[in-house]
């Protein structure tokens, strides 16, 4: 074996090396030439591929040892292939010898029974037009006979309705035009068939309105019901829809001319009246001939009708709707409306004159006497005309809404599934009385509705009082009922309640967009909230009439009754929105009431709009309301009591000696002959006397609310006195006096936080100072002293609590 064949040689290395390896199973491991640098090398390296020459000798030999048997195994596989191919060429000898004539027999049986399938369809299609072809010449000979002699319309239109089920192909066709003629029906069936039906449709129009004219039912719902059988659908339907609008024209009419000429006209529900007839006797009719259309004419053809409707409910309503707003004067109440001045809300935002002896502004400029100007304003616009006119208009709007609702639901697809929500058809909003309806009652309401409500809040002003008989004197009984506020508040929330209430019931989201915004921006905006602002800085401000002193009891008292007021009106509102919202307040989280709003607004996205709209109404007042009573309750807190509660705490903590042991006080209460409990309890008594003396005739002039949220600021400000006063000890205190002290202010922490544990909170950063600095070393120890890894949630830090452990003097 030459060198070039071995994988250490010098020719093409890769290539030998790949066959090798396949050859061997493995990667040489033997020394190599290459790597060899002395003569032993070479010669171990010489040896080791002689030894690999042996290995691949030996598995080369055994290879040409099984060629043998290779070729013997191919050799039976030629011959038996030879066989098969020979019993392949007899099979397919037999094959074209035996099955050829079956396969052939086969061919022609099919070609057979598709031929006998054809001729059968044929004659099957011959028959049928031979049927139909009779039946044609059935129908036509009896349209013939029976509009004869007999004249027996309704067998004339069956007969017509009969021959309309043979394809039109067939009657124009060849073969039923030599067939059906006869000698007393000599024309083509279709010319017959024509001639019939036009002669029958102008009959059976001549019936129909000589029977519409004589009033008989009977007979035009006979003849209503003959028209789609000669294919006249669209005749019969625009006939019966001018015959059900000329009653409607004519019951309209007879409405309105009811009470002509007399103050009869004049009732405040007269037009309204009418128009909920117009729309009841329209539904009437709907409802009950809808069936009969729907049945005799398909389904979805009362649609047609309630078009025609709604084309007279046009003309009829829109008459009701110009004499009812000729008849109320509305276009001038609009404009005395949109032009009345507000005088007593503009003359509010003046700042007051004050006169030399200081005595308050007294009705003004309300009731200023009998030169006011004021007196006469009323006279432009009725109160009362303008409150019918929202009511008459509230009325009208809610039976437009329920007519809308009914037709929507009868013009609603029935593939649509049934809680499918609600679409205004657009018979409905194209048409004519929609728009009047927008023009006369939608617009002229939002605009009488938004002047309504502001005259009344600017008349529950003027006539506003305050309660009487209030005192901060607890020896003064008090006759008023709970709670202290001005009427004014109450005024105004009815009339919320009732405009609320009013365009609610008018079931039109236009209204619901115009005039709940508007009461929002009354309510707080400048007239009401801006209303009480202005009464508490410029005529009940709680402000001292010398430097130093306190304010006078009677601004005190009227300021509180302003906070009392926003805090009831924000209440009242809340209570007012929860109803009409239909949330039960016994609910965590308000469980609506089914059917609340949605039975008033059932078109799609109308009710959302409109929670929406009533939430916000809410939410906003509450919010612009909450922020005012915060910023007067901090004046009330900075002007009142926190002047009185600095006299208290200085008369508590007079003689405080917490630097004393216990045997000097025992000593001193000895001297003084006083008990040792009553010299120890003497700051929480002074204090809870001094506390209960300033706040109790405040606590019983308020609200509960706003009373809680003065005492949060008061304990807020008092906590941080109770702290600097705690440092001010810092190293002057004994231990005996470090734990009154904690007794103490526990003390007054009790008092101030009685009916309300909260407060408690407050005080955390006291409470938490004194508790260090009365620690037991081993117990501060064992808590970890001021690592903070105690389990304590504390609000002090480190340095704070390090520095409360130096609080008692060593």
């Amino acid at each position: 074996m030459s060198a070039n064949n071995l994988p250490n040689g010098n020719s093409s290395a890769p290539t030998s090396k790949k066959g090798t390896d396949k050859l061997n199973g493995s990667s040489p491991s033997g020394p190599s030439v290459h790597d060899a640098s002395t003569l032993s090398d070479v010669r171990a390296a010489l040896a080791a591929l002689h030894v690999r020459e042996t290995v691949i000798t030996d598995r080369l030999n055994a290879l040409l040892s099984s060629q043998a048997d290779l070729s013997r195994e191919l050799g039976r596989l030629d011959l038996l292939r030879a066989n098969l191919g020979s019993q392949v060429i007899a099979t397919r000898s037999i094959s074209n010898g035996m099955l050829s004539s079956a396969a052939d027999t086969a061919g022609r049986l099919s070609s057979r029974v598709k031929g006998l399938d054809l001729e059968k369809d044929r004659v099957q299609q011959t028959l049928k037009v031979v049927e139909q072809v009779a039946e044609l010449k059935a129908c036509v000979h009896g349209v013939v006979g029976s509009m004869g002699a007999p004249q027996d319309w309704e067998a004339a239109a069956g007969y017509i309705s009969r021959a309309s089920k043979v394809p039109e192909p067939i009657i124009r066709g060849g073969f039923a035009a030599s067939m059906v003629p006869s000698v007393e029906v000599p024309d083509a069936p279709w010319i017959t068939l024509e001639n019939a039906k036009e002669s029958l449709c102008g009959l059976f129009l001549r019936e129909f309105e000589k029977a519409a004219k004589e009033g008989d039912g009977a007979k035009v719902t006979r003849f209503f019901k003959l028209f789609p059988l000669i294919g006249r659908g669209d005749v019969g339907l625009d006939v019966y829809g001018r015959y059900v609008c000329q009653g409607v024209a004519g019951t309209a009419r007879a409405t309105l001319k009811a009470t002509p000429g007399d103050a009869g006209t004049k009732d405040g529900f007269f037009y309204a009246n009418a128009l909920t007839k117009l729309f009841e006797h329209i539904a009437q009719i709907v409802e009950s001939h809808g069936g009969l259309v729907e049945r005799h004419y398909g389904e979805g053809k009362m649609i047609k009708v309630i078009e025609r409707l709604q084309m007279e409910a046009d003309v009829q309503g829109g008459i009701v709707l110009d004499s009812w707003s000729d008849e109320r004067g509305v276009d001038r109440k609009l404009t005395d409306a949109k032009s009345y001045p507000f005088s007593f809300l503009v003359q509010s935002f003046l700042t007051p004159q004050r006169t030399l002896t200081g005595t308050p502004r007294m009705n003004s400029p309300a009731i200023g006497g009998g030169t006011n100007p004021r007196d006469s304003e009323d006279e432009g616009v009725d109160m009362k005309e303008v409150d019918g006119l929202l009511s008459e208009i509230s009325v009208m709007l809610g039976r437009w809404s329920l007519y809308s609702r009914f037709l929507a639901g009868k013009c609603k697809s029935p593939d649509s599934p049934e809680d499918a929500p609600l679409s205004i058809p657009e018979v409905v909003t194209k048409s004519d009385l929609s728009r009047k309806i927008s023009a006369r009652l939608t617009t002229p309401y939002n605009s009488l509705a938004l002047f309504f409500f502001r005259r009344s809040v600017e008349k529950a002003f003027q006539l506003d009082e305050s309660p009487t008989g209030l005192s901060l004197s607890l020896n003064k009984p008090i006759d008023a009922n709970a709670p202290y506020i001005i009427s004014a508040v109450d005024d105004v929330m009815y009339i919320v309640s009732a405009i609320i209430r009013k365009a609610i019931s008018t079931s039109q989201r236009e209204v619901i967009a115009s005039v709940i915004p508007d009461v929002g921006r009354v309510l707080g905006g400048s007239d009401f909230i801006g209303m009480v602002q202005r009464r508490m800085r410029d005529e009940s401000y709680p402000q001292p009439v010398v430097q130093g002193g306190l304010p006078p009891e009677n601004k005190i008292i009227s300021f509180i009754v302003l906070i009392n007021s926003l805090d009831v009106a924000k209440d009242y509102l809340a209570r007012i929105i929860t109803q009409q919202l239909g949330i039960s307040p016994d609910q965590p989280n308000g469980t609506s009431q089914p059917n609340a709003l949605a039975a008033s607004f059932p078109f799609e996205h109308d009710l959302t709009f409109v929670t929406s709209a009533l939430k916000n109404l809410n939410s906003t007042f509450s919010l612009k309301t909450s922020e005012l009573i915060s910023d007067a309750l901090r004046v009330l807190f900075t002007a009142v009591v926190k002047p009185r509660l600095k006299s208290v705490l200085v008369e508590a903590f007079r003689d405080a000696d917490y630097w004393r042991s216990e045997d000097e006080l025992a000593e001193i209460a000895r001297l003084n002959d006083e008990e040792e409990d009553e010299v120890i309890d003497r700051v929480q008594r002074r204090f809870e006397h001094g506390w209960d003396t300033l706040m109790k005739p405040i606590a019983r002039l308020m609200t509960a609310k706003t009373f809680t949220a003065l005492v949060d600021l008061t304990a807020t400000d008092l906590s941080k006195t109770l702290e600097k006063r705690v440092w001010s000890y810092s190293g002057k205190t004994s231990a005996y006096g470090a734990i009154r002290m904690e007794r103490d202010f526990s003390g007054i922490v009790s008092t101030v936080s009685k009916g309300n544990y909260s407060v408690r909170e407050l005080f955390a950063r006291v409470m938490q100072i004194l508790m260090v600095a009365d620690m037991e070393d081993d117990e501060w120890e064992e808590l970890g002293g001021d690592d903070g890894d105690d389990g304590i949630e504390w609000v002090l830090n480190e340095d704070e609590r390090r520095r409360a452990r130096n609080l008692v003097k060593t």
